[in-house]
């Protein structure tokens, strides 16, 4: 099979991991040199065999690592995940361990919040928070078209600039006044899905269950395929593919 369209994948979801080449090459028993030569694109044939172990080691399918099923199917690389939370002590509990987390591997780290956690998150960082890219989630998230539109230009700016894996946390100041506004949100969190699925990216949406709408709440396990828990994380069993969602007439009203 050729590896000219799986060298960049393989890379980047080895880094995802936070994995050397050594450390997928124990994982999953293909030579170190025969990953490095994947990943560069010098071998030109690579067996089935190979394919499947390091796919089986990397948690990913051998179609999304070969990214060769249909040339308008591009391999799924996006994590994107909820973090309800009730205290800022939950709220830690679920973010500190998320920025950390294999963040050697991370080209960048970006913590879109409000004034109130961005001082949260510093005091408990302390000299860790030079790492970390922020922004204020008011100028963010002032309509959903706007925050997807600063989502997408950071995204590929830093891509561009040759990131390998991007890890996002997003706290949303929404100004919410009817429904209306509530389902439109909702169908945002939903288009994540869609524009990001092919990007080296993870996303935390942490949602504080104090202030938000039952309506946001109740959508949040539905349009976040993983769902948070502290340090943990498990797939979400309401979670809807954003074709299923978005054409949803009872979600547009």
């Amino acid at each position: 099979m050729e590896s000219s369209r799986i060298g960049a994948t393989l890379a980047a979801a080895r880094a995802r991991l936070g994995w050397s080449r050594e450390a997928l090459a124990f994982h999953s028993g293909v030579s170190w040199s025969a990953i490095a030569q994947i990943e560069s694109g010098r071998r030109k044939d690579v067996r089935l065999s190979s394919l499947s172990a390091l796919a089986d080691a990397l948690g990913m399918s051998v179609d999304s690592l070969i990214g060769t099923v249909a040339a308008t199917t591009p391999p799924r690389l996006l994590e994107h995940r909820v973090l309800a939370y009730g205290s800022d002590e939950e709220y830690l509990s679920g973010v500190l361990p998320f920025l950390a987390e294999r963040s050697a591997a991370a080209d960048c780290l970006l913590a879109v919040t409000t004034a109130a956690q961005r001082v949260l998150l510093q005091e408990a960082l302390g000299d860790r928070c030079s790492q970390i890219e922020f922004a204020d989630s008011a100028d963010w998230y002032r309509s959903p078209s706007a925050a997807l539109d600063r989502y997408r230009g950071f995204v590929t700016e830093k891509v561009d600039g040759g990131a390998t894996w991007i890890r996002i946390v997003g706290e949303a100041d929404w100004a919410l006044g009817s429904d209306a506004e509530s389902a439109a949100w909702s169908r945002y969190e939903s288009m994540i899905n869609l524009v990001f699925a092919s990007s080296p990216v993870t996303v935390m949406c942490s949602y504080d269950r104090r202030s938000l709408p039952a309506r946001l709440l109740a959508d949040a396990p539905v349009t976040h395929p993983e769902l948070a828990h502290g340090d943990d994380m498990t797939l979400s069993p309401m979670y809807r593919e954003p074709e299923d969602f978005l054409l949803a007439g009872d979600r547009l009203s």
